[in-house]
């Protein structure tokens, strides 16, 4: 009995004190709602609560991309102009024309060519000039016997050039007087060397090869005569106005010319020293190639 009467106080207890705390509870939560209230109507008497909300929905919003804009074209340099009233009547000076204009002399500069001094004098005479070539079409260098830019070479079926020593497939010269392979010129050596076409030659049954004709300029007859060989002529000497090497060797180089009286001058000193004054490429790759004796062959 006694237990049970411990147990009813102290729930009787517990229920009061719930009572008592719920009832301070209600009474603090009431207050506290009551001063949001408060608080609320004075900020927006102020207008402080409308420009809260306003700044969170502009926060909230995303923001619009702006349209990338467009790269302003470079202006052109403006003109300089004349801090001198005598000089703005006057047109001003254009220093890139000026340059242009530069460039164009140097490249027009008259080109020296000098070959290296032989055992013997090289001269040549009226009659030497009589024996040289010409052409009535051009010939164009560089396509005969290549395929897709370059020069095919075949030591089975190609046909030797006494000139730069390589067997290719493209159009040979015969000579009428030797029949020999010392008159046997591809088309790119006889055109660069002797300023002939081998098309039209290849029609002449009474061509002479430059052998034959003794003004062969390869490097194997030259040395045979006590001559140095040329080298890579033929973009300078189409410079200078001749139409092959054997035109520029032959005419220039003839009695009484001014180019062999500074040969004989020149001759004099210490020797010639080969000097390349004209820029590479192009034809004088080509020449080189031709001019090639590595591969020489017996004919």
């Amino acid at each position: 009995m006694e237990t049970r009467r411990r147990k009813a106080r102290i729930e009787s207890d517990g229920s009061a004190l719930e009572a008592e705390e719920g009832g301070v509870g209600g009474g603090y939560e009431e207050s506290r709602k009551k001063r949001i209230e408060e608080n609320k109507l004075r900020l927006q008497k102020l207008g402080i609560l409308d420009l809260s909300q306003k700044l969170k929905s502009e926060l909230r919003s995303p923001k619009s991309k702006s349209p990338p804009r467009k790269p302003k074209k470079g202006s052109s340099m403006p003109l300089m102009m004349r801090s001198s009233s005598r000089l703005k009547s006057k047109p001003s000076v254009n220093y890139s024309e000026l340059r242009a204009k530069s460039t164009k002399i140097k490249k027009s500069r008259d080109v020296v060519v000098r070959i290296k001094r032989g055992l013997k004098p090289e001269i040549y005479t009226e009659e030497d000039q009589k024996l040289l070539g010409g052409c009535e079409t051009v010939w164009t260098l560089a396509v005969d016997g290549y395929e897709n830019g370059k020069r095919v070479y075949d030591a089975l079926n190609g046909t030797s050039c006494h000139q730069c020593r390589q067997k290719t497939l493209g159009q040979h010269t015969e000579c009428s007087k030797c029949g020999s392979g010392y008159g046997q010129l591809c088309g790119d050596c006889l055109y660069m060397r002797y300023g002939e076409n081998v098309t039209e030659v290849s029609q002449n049954p009474n061509w002479v090869c430059p052998v034959c004709r003794d003004i062969c300029n390869c490097s194997i007859c030259r040395q045979a005569k006590g001559w140095a060989p040329t080298g890579n002529l033929y973009r300078k000497v189409i410079k200078l106005g001749y139409k092959s090497v054997a035109h520029y060797l032959i005419q220039a180089r003839s009695l009484g010319s001014a180019e062999e009286q500074a040969v004989v001058a020149l001759s004099s000193m210490n020797g010639l020293k080969s000097v390349e004054n004209a820029s590479s490429g192009g034809s004088a790759d080509l020449e080189a190639s031709h001019e090639s004796s590595s591969t020489a062959e017996s004919h």
